[in-house]
């Protein structure tokens, strides 16, 4: 690898590391958090859930138009707009007085990070070709599902030693290093005959935070509500009005002709399952470990660290023989392997022993997640021209993030109003179900395009 290879993909790295390290390191300083802060309108199941999802909704939703800006303005100009906001809005979480303005900073944190992770991977596209390209993609899924799975793991020694606060602040780092690499990257090009669209991004955004405002909200105040159905009525309308929008508009935030081609269109459905899986299921066990089994925030953490030192040998090498082989069964039998593994944690009890009840399905689920984020993001990402690299990454990202939030909104659903022993086991059958979901619709939907000999060709419409 080159040197100036070698600083796009360190650059690509960081930026996206910090996008998914927040999205899952907050889980694990939840209850602590709950405890510290006067919630106001928010408390409980409620504010823990807001917490996450304020950052994912408008993550997924703004994460579309963030992926338009990439390709119409440059890659490092709108990175380098991420980088700031993010920055600024981690800090003001750490210092959030209340749960309210705590939900608004992390809102705007996800609006900033939002900006990071298309244009990261449009980066990586515009670099690398073929099989480099295919192990580039792999190295920066290790290391951002590695960041995924790491995340409850050092936000459970922040609040063990320190202060929930520093799950936000120990951001400020990464972001003024990537910064200062970032200077010494391409500007990348600018198609200045494409417009962004506005008014499809504040469909989208309406539509996903009326709809998961209600999702969270009837676990307390119950579906009869105006404060309920209202917003679901008006997040439904916006959504249908969005779909309606974007058939027509010259430059959609979200190009619905990417969805004719087969791969891209099967391969954002797996990543919908899989991801929402993976939201869903880190949520709910490192909320049983400290609730329930009473772990500390650090031992919480650590019962995942196997699935991140897994991540980290063995998707760089997935995503490389999916280069060369394809990805399908990747993407077939790593989601029905990490399935298994959360049945197997069915074993678990009210005091759930790590090593006989959540040891051997967190490495199974381990295994099987390995394989599959890289051959997953690889196959969408050679499904679209490199003009629209921007844009791809941007759809497939905001599925990702929109599966994870409407998920968790849907938790009080699944969980009741109290965690407990019988809700953890439902919780883990649903996680289990929709990765076996994600490996089926791999199987019946992926296409692996035809290969010559050092060529990485698109996967066939």
């Amino acid at each position: 690898m080159k040197p100036a290879e070698r600083r796009v993909l360190v650059v690509a790295i960081l930026a996206s590391f910090v996008v998914f390290l927040d999205g899952s390191v907050v889980n694990v300083a939840l209850p602590a958090i709950a405890g510290d802060l006067d919630g106001g309108v928010l408390d409980g199941l409620a504010l823990q859930q807001w917490v996450v999802d304020a950052y994912l909704v408008t993550l997924g939703a703004l994460i579309l138009v963030a992926g338009s800006l990439s390709d119409v303005l440059g890659r490092r100009r709108v990175l380098s707009w991420g980088l700031v906001g993010f920055g600024l809005a981690s800090l003001a979480c750490a210092v959030a007085p209340t749960g309210v303005v705590l939900v608004v900073a992390r809102a705007v944190q996800g609006a900033a990070g939002a900006l990071l992770v298309p244009s990261s991977l449009a980066m990586i596209v515009a670099t690398f070709r073929g099989e480099a390209q295919g192990r580039a993609i792999g190295t920066w899924t290790a290391w951002t599902g590695t960041a995924m799975i790491a995340g409850p793991l050092l936000g459970g020694i922040l609040v063990d030693t320190s202060s929930w606060r520093w799950v936000f602040a120990v951001n400020v780092l990464p972001v003024a290093v990537t910064a200062w690499l970032l200077r010494g990257t391409d500007r990348g090009e600018r198609d200045r005959s494409r417009r962004v669209d506005v008014a499809g991004a504040a469909l989208v955004a309406l539509g996903l935070a009326g709809a998961v405002f209600a999702l969270i909200e009837q676990g307390r105040l119950g579906w009869g509500d105006p404060l309920v159905w209202g917003p679901l009525v008006v997040g439904v309308a916006a959504l249908v009005v969005f779909v309606l929008w974007e058939r027509r508009v010259a430059d959609p935030v979200l190009p619905l002709r990417l969805f004719a081609v087969r791969n891209f269109s099967a391969g954002n459905l797996t990543t919908a399952f899989v991801y929402g899986a993976l939201a869903f299921g880190g949520f709910v066990v490192v909320l049983f470990l400290q609730q329930v089994a009473g772990y500390s925030a650090t031992a919480a953490g650590l019962a995942m660290l196997p699935v991140t030192l897994l991540m980290l040998v063995l998707s760089s090498r997935a995503g490389a023989l999916a280069g060369r082989y394809g990805a399908r069964v990747f993407m077939t039998a790593g989601p029905l392997l990490a399935a298994a593994g959360y049945l197997l944690m069915l074993t678990t009890t009210q005091d759930a022993d790590y090593l006989t009840q959540l040891l051997p399905g967190v490495l199974l689920f381990g295994l099987g997640l390995s394989a599959t984020v890289a051959p997953l993001t690889a196959s969408i990402l050679a499904a679209v021209p490199p003009a629209d690299a921007g844009i791809g990454s941007a759809v497939n990202n905001a599925v990702s993030r929109v599966a994870g939030l409407v998920v968790i909104a849907c938790a009080g659903v699944v969980l009741g109003p109290t965690l407990d022993l019988a809700g953890f086991h439902r919780a883990l059958v649903l996680t289990a179900v929709l990765l076996a979901l994600g490996g089926v619709v791999s199987w019946l939907g992926v296409r692996d395009a035809p290969r010559t000999a050092g060529t990485q060709r698109s996967a066939a419409a």
